[in-house]
């Protein structure tokens, strides 16, 4: 939400008189219907009940003191989910004849206890002046964290501690980029885009052979732009960079410049591809066919893989004559149950396209090995390919 859209109010009541504020919220989250006034005094126990109850805690205390609350928060959060987990486990022993729970039911309950976990620590909130300073003692100095995320300040607002714990991440990856070995360089991603923080997949843009003659090309979805810098440093002379975000756009850019490829790449706003034609189109889509619960979440899920299908529908008649698109995928969705391997195959078949190749990468994220994590199975199969693809 950007400082100039309209923005709902907050209503609570505090010394005996009724107050209201604009409420921000990045996640999408609509404004508390209750809220009292929550301090130092202000007991774990007592606040996580009422944050679960879908009360809202208006900090009046000290900042730091805030932050110990949160963490407390999320400490009983996750004690809860722990044991809805073990309850869960002996309920299923206790009937051993019924089949476990598939792989898209566990990702369902996973997304679930996410968003419950996220409502119930969102409920901490902190008072903002219009330019973005917190008037609570020990309050660190949040206005260009805020800057980057919101745009110019204009009124005092309320929004989540939880929401300024990730618009102050967000400005560190900013100020110190992601060092990327395929590249060879750092990437600087914006607050609200995605972070290419799993290079096996820009690796796999580094390695794959360029098709004759692709002295053009298209990055459909842009993002950070790192794929079109990694087309630019491959020796590609022109390159036109898509998406429809702004931040993403002005993020691009602001890649693009710090790199020194601005002149070789242009970033454009377009609903996929751009107008003409070009012997090599790239496109690394949202990998997970389900609907994201904040606008944020546009970057990992893709509801009823629109983008995937618009790029394959849209791709034969953009490429020129010999072309080849790559299409950047994750089989994560294939092991998840939310989309075969033959729906792929059958939306590539029906655009009028052939597949020429496919190089494979296995991810090299933490979670892939990580055996407490609820969809290990799926993630430690995981693979990440780009498809070479052509019209028919």
């Amino acid at each position: 939400m950007s400082a100039a859209a309209p923005q709902p109010l907050i209503y609570w009541i505090e010394d005996g008189q009724e107050r209201s504020a604009h409420w921000r919220s990045e996640s999408g989250m609509p404004a508390p219907k209750k809220v009292i006034i929550a301090d130092d005094r202000t007991n774990a126990d007592v606040a996580y009940r009422l944050a679960c109850e879908g009360t809202a805690l208006l900090w009046r205390g000290d900042f730091q003191n805030a932050r110990q609350l949160l963490q407390a928060l999320a400490r009983r959060a996750d004690h809860k989910h722990e044991r809805s987990g073990k309850r869960a486990k002996a309920a299923k022993e206790a009937r051993a004849a019924k089949p476990a729970a598939s792989p898209t039911e566990a990702f369902h309950l996973h997304r679930q206890a996410q968003s419950q976990r996220a409502r119930t620590l969102a409920m901490l909130l902190l008072p903002f002046e219009a330019d973005y300073s917190i008037p609570l003692r020990r309050a660190p100095d949040v206005k260009l964290a805020c800057n980057e995320a919101y745009g110019r300040g204009d009124a005092p607002f309320v929004a989540s501690l939880r929401e300024l714990l990730g618009l102050i991440g967000a400005h560190e990856w900013r100020r110190t980029g992601v060092e990327l070995a395929p590249l060879g360089q750092r990437i600087h991603p914006h607050y609200g885009v995605f972070a290419p923080i799993r290079s096996e997949y820009v690796g796999l843009v580094a390695d794959a052979p360029l098709p004759a003659g692709a002295g053009l090309a298209f990055d459909i979805g842009t993002g950070t732009g790192v794929l079109a810098a990694v087309l630019a440093r491959r020796g590609i002379g022109r390159i036109v960079a898509t998406d429809m975000d702004p931040r993403a756009l002005s993020c691009a850019r602001d890649n693009l410049a710090r790199l020194d490829l601005a002149g070789q790449v242009q970033v454009v706003q377009a609903d996929l591809f751009p107008d003409g034609r070009a012997p090599l189109i790239v496109c690394n889509p949202p990998w997970l066919p389900a609907r994201p619960s904040s606008p944020i979440e546009y970057a990992v899920y893709d509801p009823d893989s629109r983008m995937l299908r618009g790029f394959l529908g849209g791709l034969a008649a953009h490429l020129e004559p010999g072309g080849e698109g790559w299409l950047i995928l994750s089989d994560l969705a294939e092991h998840l149950g939310l989309r075969p391997r033959a729906e792929l195959l059958g939306w590539i078949e029906a655009a009028g396209l052939k597949v020429l190749g496919r190089l494979d990468v296995k991810p090299n994220h933490p979670r892939a090995s990580d055996a407490e994590d609820a969809l290990h199975a799926a993630r430690a199969a995981e693979v990440s390919s780009l498809w070479r693809l052509a019209a028919a």
